[in-house]
C-alpha cells in the first residue's frame, strides 16, 4: 500500500487550514508529523482517513484517488490524543469491536485481543467499563483497538500524551515495531522534537498548515532547510539573533559588533542566526563550565533556571535577547545573577531574511566577549 498527498489544501472560507502539502508514505514505514498545536497535524490525518475532504489537490491510495471512497471501506485506524471508547462496552469488547464488525472468527479475535492486551498492560481491566478506567488506561484501550484492526494505514495523533513516563517510553519503542510488522503505514503526530527523534523514520515539519520540510528524521534535525523547520525541531525554542554584515564585518542590527569569528564570511546584508540550547552554555569556572577557544561569549544576567532531571536550562537576558543555555547537572543560578553565555559557532545556522537557510562553512572563532 502507498498513500500520496498531491498539493493537498483545505480552506474554510478565506482561512487556509492546510496549504499545498505534498507527501508520500510507503508500506511498512514510520512517519512523523511534527509541529506545534494548530499547525495542521490532526487535520492532515483526518484528510488521510477520509473524515474530511480537501478543497484542493488529491489523496491517492495505490495510485487511485480516494476522494469518493467512504471511511468504512478504507483500511484505516486512527487514535486521537483524547481517547475515544464505547462507554457501554467492556475493555475487551471495545478492543474486539472492529473485528466483530469485520466478521473475524471468534478464535482469531481472542488471539489478536490477547496480544494487544499483553503489549498494552491491560490484562487486569478487561471486564471494566471505560468510566471505571483512568485516562491513561482508556487511551491504551483505544490504541489496542487500533492495533487489533491490522489496518494498512494507522494514524496516531499524540497517542501517548496521557500515559505515565515509564509506559510512554516503552510504547515509543514497541508500537512502531508492532505496526510495522504488519506492513502498515504508521503516521504519528507529535509536538515534541525529542519524540520524533526517538521514533526515527521520516519526519515532516508543519508550521501554520504548511509543510516546511520533509525527510529522514535525524537529517532534518541536523540540517533544517529553513528557519521555520529549525524552530519546529527545537525544544527549548531556537535561540535567534538578527544581524547585519557591513563592509564584511558582522554586527547586531543596532550596530554592536559581534565577536570575531562567530559568523562566516558573508555578503553584506541582513541575516538571522539560529542555534539550539546544546550549542550554548553558561560560563562558570567554579562549576567546571567555561568557554572553549572557539566560543563566542556574551554577557548578561540570569532570568530563570529550569531544572530538568540531570540537566539545567538557564535563560539568560542579554539585553537584546533572552537565550536558553543547556548545562549538564543540577544548578541554581539565581535570577539577576551575572552570567556569560558561550556559543559554539559550529552549531550556528545562518538564515536569509526570507527564512531560507544559507549553507556556510563556519570558521573556528577566537575567544571573544560581547557586551
Amino acid at each position: 500500500m502507498s498513500v500520496v498527498l498531491e498539493h493537498v489544501g483545505l480552506r474554510d472560507g478565506n482561512d487556509i487550514i492546510i496549504n499545498d502539502v505534498s507527501l508520500a508514505f510507503e508500506r511498512g514505514t514510520m512517519n512523523v508529523l511534527l509541529g506545534p498545536t494548530l499547525s495542521g497535524k490532526t487535520t492532515l490525518m483526518r484528510l488521510m482517513a477520509g473524515l474530511d475532504h480537501p478543497t484542493s489537490g488529491r489523496i491517492l491510495v495505490d495510485g487511485k484517488d480516494v476522494a469518493k471512497v467512504p471511511v468504512r471501506r478504507r483500511s484505516v485506524a486512527m487514535v486521537y490524543q483524547q481517547f475515544v471508547n464505547y462507554p457501554s462496552l467492556s475493555v475487551y469488547e471495545n478492543i474486539a469491536s472492529p473485528l466483530r464488525v469485520a466478521g473475524v472468527g471468534k478464535a482469531e479475535i481472542e488471539t489478536r485481543v490477547a496480544e494487544a492486551v499483553r503489549v498494552l498492560r491491560l490484562e487486569p481491566f478487561l471486564r471494566r467499563l471505560p468510566a471505571e478506567l483512568s485516562g491513561g488506561q482508556q487511551q491504551r484501550t483505544a490504541i489496542a483497538r487500533a492495533l487489533v484492526k491490522q489496518a494498512e494505514l494507522v494514524l496516531l495523533d499524540e497517542p501517548l500524551a496521557n500515559l505515565d513516563y515509564k509506559l510512554r517510553e516503552e510504547l515509543r519503542e514497541e508500537l512502531p515495531r508492532l505496526f510495522a510488522a504488519s506492513g502498515a503505514i504508521l503516521v504519528y503526530a507529535t509536538t515534541e522534537p525529542s519524540e520524533a527523534l526517538l521514533l526515527g523514520g521520516r519526519t515532516a515539519t508543519l508550521w501554520h498548515g504548511r509543510m516546511t520540510q520533509e525527510g529522514p528524521t535525524p537529517s532534518l534535525y541536523r540540517s533544517p532547510g529553513n528557519l521555520d523547520a529549525a524552530r519546529v525541531f527545537s525544544d527549548p525554542p531556537l535561540n535567534e539573533l538578527a544581524i547585519e554584515i557591513r563592509g564584511g564585518s558582522a554586527c547586531r542590527i543596532d550596530g554592536t559588533p559581534l565577536p570575531e569569528g562567530m559568523v562566516p564570511a558573508l555578503a553584506d546584508g541582513s541575516y538571522i542566526l539560529g542555534f539550539r540550547v546544546e550549542h550554548a552554555t553558561v560560563v562558570d569556572q567554579a562549576a567546571g563550565y567555561g568557554a572553549n577557544e572557539n566560543s563566542a561569549v556574551f554577557n548578561g544576567t540570569v532570568s530563570v533556571t529550569e531544572i530538568s532531571g540531570s540537566e539545567s536550562f538557564v535563560h539568560v537576558d542579554l539585553g537584546f535577547a533572552i537565550w536558553v543555555c543547556l548545562v549538564l547537572g543540577v544548578h541554581d543560578w539565581r535570577p539577576g545573577a551575572t552570567a556569560a553565555v558561550a556559543v559554539d559557532p559550529q552549531g550556528i545556522f545562518v538564515f536569509r531574511p526570507d527564512g531560507s537557510r544559507l549553507e556556510t562553512a563556519v570558521p573556528a572563532a577566537t575567544h571573544a566577549f560581547a557586551g
